[in-house]
């Protein structure tokens, strides 16, 4: 029997962050997978965790987990093929250290990926999104603060962990204000600023406490700023933005959707997917293309330049008996009258 602890530690240690360069962030959600699969594995098998043994997680096990995934923890199929991706990077890494075990992992990498809906992506309104930015106090400083994370996320389309990640030195305000983004899979972008975005971040910087955390958004704490934190501040204020604009209301607002908004916002005014992917940070361009199915304004343009083929003009004539009888008896009943 081979104990899985050694090596889902050298997995998550060295093969990811070492040898394959992953980012702190694509190694926190594969531990995230790993730690839901061998709590549902101990509870199933009824031994500990450390105790687990990698010939116990086979392909039926695998399959049951992912199921407990959608009905038990009430995930969808996006996050479902997520652990199952994770599952299988681990398991390629497996082939090479117990090839007598190949059997066992060639079942699992056969479990295919569930197929997921394609929606349109949520976006907001420019007057939604300018309700938000005018929802912190700017007459406090964490409403300072807030106004700056917001508008920021928002200008330069930044996934949350980008702006949670984004140290004092990434920010350049002089000569021109820009910002360097270190993006997924450690690739690194710099994007220029709004005079307004600017104008938030230096306002920030004025209130900010001088403390030696080098991240630029700081909590109450002191401390850098973490996701959740920085969703329960847009969460706040969404809700008091909907007070002046009431469709906020009706709508389901995370960080990410200010990200699609700013990819919406920018499609929009240059026509140019690869502009967008650019600014967006996204390595493959079919990535980008979701945002031409959001944006009507790229398929009137197709449309525009489409000469739509002409309609025979003609008048309708009633053949139906019914429809037939009933016009008559109204020319019959207008007779009367002038009668």
């Amino acid at each position: 029997m081979i104990p899985v602890a050694p090596h889902i530690t050298a997995f998550l240690r060295q093969r990811l962050p070492i040898e394959r360069g992953a980012s702190d962030n694509t190694s926190e959600s594969y531990a995230y997978a790993f730690r839901l699969l061998f709590e549902y594995a101990a509870a199933t098998l009824k031994v500990s965790p450390s105790a687990l043994q990698f010939e116990q997680i086979d392909a039926p096990l695998v399959l049951g987990f992912l199921n407990y995934l959608e009905t038990v923890r009430g995930n969808g199929a996006s996050s479902r093929n997520t652990r199952l991706a994770a599952i299988k990077s681990f398991m390629h890494f497996m082939e090479y250290r117990t090839p007598s075990a190949l059997e066992q992992i060639t079942r699992i990498l056969a479990i295919p990926a569930k197929r997921t809906d394609t929606r349109l992506v949520r976006h907001l309104t420019v007057d939604e999104m300018q309700a938000i930015l005018d929802a912190p106090d700017p007459t406090l400083c964490d409403g300072i603060r807030d106004r700056a994370m917001i508008h920021l996320c928002f200008a330069a389309g930044l996934r949350v962990s980008e702006l949670i990640g984004l140290r004092l030195n990434d920010l350049q305000l002089q000569p021109h204000p820009s910002v360097l983004v270190h993006g997924k899979g450690r690739k690194q972008r710099c994007l220029p600023l709004w005079k307004e975005t600017a104008t938030a971040l230096r306002a920030w910087l004025a209130v900010r406490n001088t403390v030696s955390t080098p991240e630029l958004f700081l909590n109450a704490r002191g401390e850098q700023m973490t996701r959740s934190g920085f969703e329960y501040i847009l969460h706040k204020h969404v809700r008091a933005a909907a007070v002046r604009c009431p469709s906020l209301s009706t709508k389901r607002i995370s960080p990410h959707v200010l990200r699609h908004t700013c990819a919406l916002t920018m499609l929009q005014a240059t026509k140019d997917l690869r502009k967008v992917s650019l600014w967006l940070g996204h390595a493959h361009m079919q990535t980008t293309e979701i945002y031409t199915r959001a944006d009507p304004s790229v398929k009137l343009e197709a449309l525009e330049g489409i000469i739509a083929p002409k309609l025979r003009s003609g008048r309708f004539k009633a053949t139906d008996e019914l429809i037939a009888s009933l016009k008559s008896s109204s020319l019959m009943r207008r007779d009367k009258r002038t009668t």
